[in-house]
């Protein structure tokens, strides 16, 4: 039987509330405190753990950069992962609501909002591309594991077929040393005609060709932008409309579907691992992967590398682990999740390497190459190795279709949940417009809608050259930058001990959080965290580089100046706003020292010596630019006794006040 409409309307009045004269809709929590983890883990644990982590152990030579990768796990990973959930849990709140807990440093809400839009929209044409090599995989024969196509050229060679066999293409067949194809009947007219040895001729092998002339049927130069393929604009299109119907129903629904996203793809990846392990030179691939070479430790650009990866695939100044944080429940064990999280993540990250190299280690052997010869690097790597892998298995177009199931799986709870950083950020912000009967559905809309017309240029023929612009600035150094400054909030201006309180008081006061959290949270805030994000940003700034482009058969493509200015102007788009908020605070109320003091807070997130303490709630703005502020002062101090048996914080035994 359905619901009766006096029970509908019961149920709809538990999911709002009344202020003033509008009825707002609750803010959300998580339905189950299992939710949260596999929202960390489906997020943070996405294609950066496939493509990106590989690519650079594959750039950095093999085991060498697990080293500096391990170091800065510890560092920098797990203690600025944990900063951002339980500031966000603290809280309650994302975006700039969150950072009210230091008010001069509330841009660090703006830049990472902005920071996860840019990462957003081009995310999403990974989706778009594995969407379209899912769908090419249902066919009998996968269409990149062989020559004969119309986007093969006379380069193409299959190198599973027997050496120096004659390869047929568009009716053309013979080669010459160090000539191209002809026609046949001029190759019979050629007196003492010789074959020559593959490694005489530089040879492509199909699935690269696949990828670069089918796929993204890449152009020259970003100059050259050339048409909107209109096959992976629908991928993209599909992709996004996907994502809006995982979120557009709250973290109450895509929490459940992240028990399917966040998972599955383990089932997957083993399956690949195994049949993998069998190939011919697969143990070859792994002794590259595990054995390092001590002399790339020496490179400052591995250690740039491994410093940025933890914050690529950690999800750090991204502000979407602010904004899942915000929906725990207030007694929410983070901690324990924060650690579960940290293990499952860099986990994934090296078992995909195991993956990746066990078929580089087989390409090489087959192509007589060096492993770190055998694939062009770049987010391609998942576009040529894996799908390499896939020819090899019996069964190849199910396995694949399989494959790229599991890759879009993967990116569909990361990138869902990146949106949702945004749409909370925003809502948060403005609640009495967003969260007013069906606008924030309509908002995430438009969210969506704008996001897939930014990644429109990348999915032209020049369109990876703007994907790697995207990638290469908008969301690589400068989230270095911003995990300083929230050490430097954290840590430095709100208070270490006061924060220490603050955990203890959602937890409960155990002996082992006290040791683990001296050990590796609060001396990593105060002193190797924001120590680590300089150091890495300063070595990566002496190593610039600008950005180039590498291809098979191809001269290196130096990007124009006018694009690499379009480049530093996504990065400091963001960078901007943490100086900026702060002198717009500081004009707004002066040097007061309230400005680093926390605001807006509820009674059960102060301590005793808390109550009566003066905030920016207590000031007069001199101007304002149209925001809007509940005025909120805590002016009782509470029954210390009564708050003592639920928050320890609040018990004057084993707490230094001088800190």
């Amino acid at each position: 039987m359905g619901k009766s409409k006096e029970e509908e309307a019961n149920a709809k009045a538990v999911d709002t509330i009344e202020e003033g004269d509008q009825k707002l809709r609750k803010r959300e929590t998580w339905t189950n405190p299992f939710d949260f983890l596999l929202a960390c883990i489906g997020f943070s644990v996405g294609l950066g753990n496939v493509w990106r982590f590989p690519y650079l152990c594959y750039k950095n030579g093999g085991g060498a950069f697990l080293i500096p990768y391990l170091i800065c796990v510890f560092v920098g990973g797990i203690p600025l992962f944990f900063l951002e959930v339980a500031v966000g849990q603290f809280m309650g709140k994302s975006g700039l609501g969150a950072w009210n807990i230091c008010p001069i440093f509330q841009g660090i809400g703006i830049a990472t909002t902005i920071i996860v839009f840019f990462l957003n929209c081009y995310y999403n044409v990974i989706l778009a591309w594995a969407f379209y090599y899912m769908f090419a995989s249902m066919q009998s024969v996968l269409p990149w594991s062989d020559c004969g196509h119309e986007w093969n050229t006379e380069n193409c060679h299959n190198f599973d077929e027997p050496e120096n066999a004659n390869i047929t293409l568009n009716g053309t067949v013979g080669r010459l040393c160090n000539a191209t194809f002809m026609n046949f009947s001029s190759f019979m007219d050629l007196p003492n005609t010789t074959y020559c040895n593959e490694s005489d001729i530089f040879q492509v092998d199909p699935v690269t060709e696949y990828w670069e002339n089918k796929v993204l049927a890449i152009s020259d130069g970003i100059d050259q932008m050339g048409p909107v393929k209109w096959d992976i604009c629908l991928c993209l299109l599909f992709a996004w409309i996907v994502v809006y119907l995982c979120i557009c129903k709250g973290i109450k629904s895509s929490g459940k579907v992240m028990y399917v996203t966040a998972t599955s793809p383990y089932i997957f990846m083993t399956c690949l691992l195994i049949r993998n392990s069998l190939l011919d030179g697969a143990g070859d691939g792994v002794l590259y992967y595990l054995q390092p070479n001590v002399t790339k430790l020496m490179e400052i650009q591995v250690w740039v590398d491994a410093g940025t990866q933890i914050f690529f695939s950690y999800s750090i100044s991204l502000g979407a682990l602010t904004a899942l944080g915000s929906y725990n429940l207030f007694n929410h064990n983070c901690v324990r999740d924060s650690l579960i999280f940290a293990f499952a993540n860099s986990g994934t990250s090296i078992f995909a390497g195991f993956i990746i190299f066990t078929i580089l280690g087989y390409m090489a052997k087959v192509q007589n190459k060096a492993i770190k010869d055998v694939a062009a690097g770049g987010p391609g790597l998942a576009f040529i190795a894996y799908p390499k892998a896939l020819t090899q298995m019996p069964g190849a177009p199910a396995w694949s279709v399989l494959f790229f199931l599991m890759v879009i799986l993967l990116g569909l709870d990361s990138q869902f949940v990146g949106v949702e950083g945004v749409i909370t950020a925003i809502v948060d912000q403005w609640p009495h417009i967003l969260r007013v009967g069906h606008r924030r559905e309509m908002f995430i809309a438009v969210v969506c809608f704008i996001s897939f017309l930014v990644g429109l240029p990348m999915v032209t023929n020049g369109g990876m050259y703007v994907f790697q612009l995207f990638d290469y600035y908008s969301g690589s150094r400068i989230i270095l930058f911003v995990a300083f400054f929230e050490c430097v909030a954290v840590a430095w201006l709100y208070g270490i001990r006061r924060m220490y309180d603050n955990i203890e008081m959602m937890i409960g006061k155990t002996k082992w959080f006290k040791y683990v959290f001296w050990t590796l949270f609060g001396g990593g805030w105060i002193v190797l965290s924001p120590l680590f994000c300089m150091t890495v940003f300063v070595m990566s700034a002496y190593n610039y580089s600008e950005l180039t482009y590498e291809r098979p058969g191809h001269p290196e493509y130096i990007y124009p100046q006018w694009a690499i200015a379009i480049g530093w102007t996504m990065a400091g788009l963001s960078a901007v706003f943490i100086p900026g908020v702060a002198i717009y605070k500081i004009l707004q109320y002066g040097f007061v020292p309230e400005l680093i003091k926390p605001y807006g807070l509820e009674p059960h997130q102060l301590r005793p010596q808390d109550f009566g303490e003066r905030t920016l709630d207590d000031y007069e703005p001199k101007f304002h630019l149209g925001e809007t502020r509940r005025r909120h002062i805590p002016s009782e101090r509470p029954n210390v006794n009564k708050y003592a048996q639920e928050n320890p914080a609040f018990t004057n035994t084993d707490h230094d006040t001088r800190l």
